[in-house]
């Protein structure tokens, strides 16, 4: 799973990026700050099933705190879309085609409405931020609509009266977009254009279709930043009322950096998503005055910075992965002793047999069936998981 972290210039997105992982990278309020990918770790948390079995767990990777699980999730941050960029303008191509892998999409957007659409910074509450979602969106349609286009003559040489060879010659053609054939059949569906030969397209019937692909393998989720800014509340309540039924959540990358700095000096203890802190060392005038607006302005008002729960409804309500741990029946540890020491993100409808084979192709080639370690039945391997599964895969190898 790969997350994309996207947006215009200055809108907050590095900050976002930073916060979200610790990774240190270019911030500053001017255009294209960012030309490089950022490439990080970020983390979900799942509520840990080591309490159920009475043991504390010890990670390989991430990390567990009061039967928490943070579980490590990658992201990717491309520098910023400007208006044109599915046509070049801002090096936008090569920006787009660093998304290609990512498999959902975090729009991070100036909610205060500080800065135009080109990035520049403008006065608090004079920029509509309703116009970053639609051209934002817009251009990423545009760019998938260019490569239909591009690899066009592919498609439509394939006679479509078979589905399966016609499914198969979309996705050779469109595999840069790293989209699925599932997707690819569901935007054919949607548009309306499943039982329409290639051959017989419009230019509207291709828009629709890389339209609906970009919104199918590629969803978006809208973190509103800068919520911290006086302007950004109104602003959030427009762009809900604008984009009903659209996942939009209030974050402050600054709020969110500004206390894990804290918490990594050992100024505070901080626990990201939660909606306090607590100060464990003598503050400077200045650290508490910034520390008690984040908790009056952000905290107190919205609960969190938010930005826990834009990378947990990401993974959680968007993808709807599910997490499941590798156990055994009569041993939770691993060879070097370490208690339930993996977690794994897989998406829905993932089977047990499928499980086998993240664990490792050996598991997956040799399955015999698999226990559910909670319950010590033994599954078949067209069971399907669930979250927070313990799953022990007996194996011939």
């Amino acid at each position: 799973m790969l997350i994309g972290v996207v947006g215009k210039p200055s809108s907050g997105k590095s900050t976002f990026f930073s916060a979200a992982t610790l990774v240190d990278v270019a911030i500053a309020n001017y255009p294209f700050t960012t030309i490089e990918p950022n490439k990080g770790i970020g983390f979900v948390r799942i509520e840990c099933i080591d309490k159920e079995f009475n043991v504390q767990c010890n990670p390989r990777t991430g990390y567990c705190k009061n039967h928490v699980r943070f579980v490590p999730v990658e992201l990717i941050d491309v520098a910023g879309l400007v208006p044109g960029a599915s046509e070049g303008k801002g090096r936008g191509n090569a920006f787009l085609s660093d998304l290609s892998r990512a498999d959902v999409l975090i729009h991070v957007i100036d909610a205060s409405g500080s800065t135009n659409e080109t990035g520049e910074p403008v006065a608090a509450g004079s920029y509509d931020p309703v116009k970053d979602v639609e051209f934002l969106e817009n251009e990423i349609g545009l760019w998938f609509l260019g490569i239909v286009e591009k690899n066009w003559v592919k498609i439509s040489k394939q006679p479509s009266e078979s589905k399966t060879k016609m499914l198969e010659a979309f996705s050779r053609a469109l595999s840069g977009l790293s989209v699925k054939e599932t997707q690819i059949e569901d935007a054919l569906k949607k548009s309306g254009l499943l039982e329409k030969k290639s051959q017989q397209w419009t230019e509207e019937n291709k828009k629709e279709f890389a339209f609906a692909l970009r919104e199918i393998s590629k969803p978006i989720v809208i973190a509103a930043n800068k919520i911290d800014i006086p302007t950004a509340e109104k602003n959030l309540q427009r762009l809900k009322e604008k984009f009903p039924g659209r996942h939009i959540i209030a974050c402050s990358g600054f709020a969110e950096l500004a206390l894990k700095k804290a918490a990594k000096q050992g100024l505070i203890e901080y626990e990201p998503g939660s909606k306090t802190f607590t100060v464990i060392k003598e503050l400077g005038e200045k650290q508490k005055q910034v520390l008690d607006a984040i908790q009056k302005i952000v905290l107190d008002k919205f609960g969190s910075t938010g930005i826990q729960d834009v990378l947990e409804k990401t993974v959680f309500e968007i993808l709807k992965y599910i997490a499941v741990f590798p156990a055994g029946v009569h041993k939770l540890a691993d060879s070097e002793g370490r208690v339930l020491p993996d977690v794994f993100l897989l998406p829905p409808n993932s089977t047990a047999l499928d499980f086998a084979f993240r664990l490792h192709t050996t598991m997956g080639e040799g399955f015999i069936r698999a226990i559910d370690v909670k319950t010590k039945q033994a599954v078949g391997k067209e069971h399907l998981l669930k979250n927070r599964d313990a799953i022990e895969i007996i194996f011939k190898g």
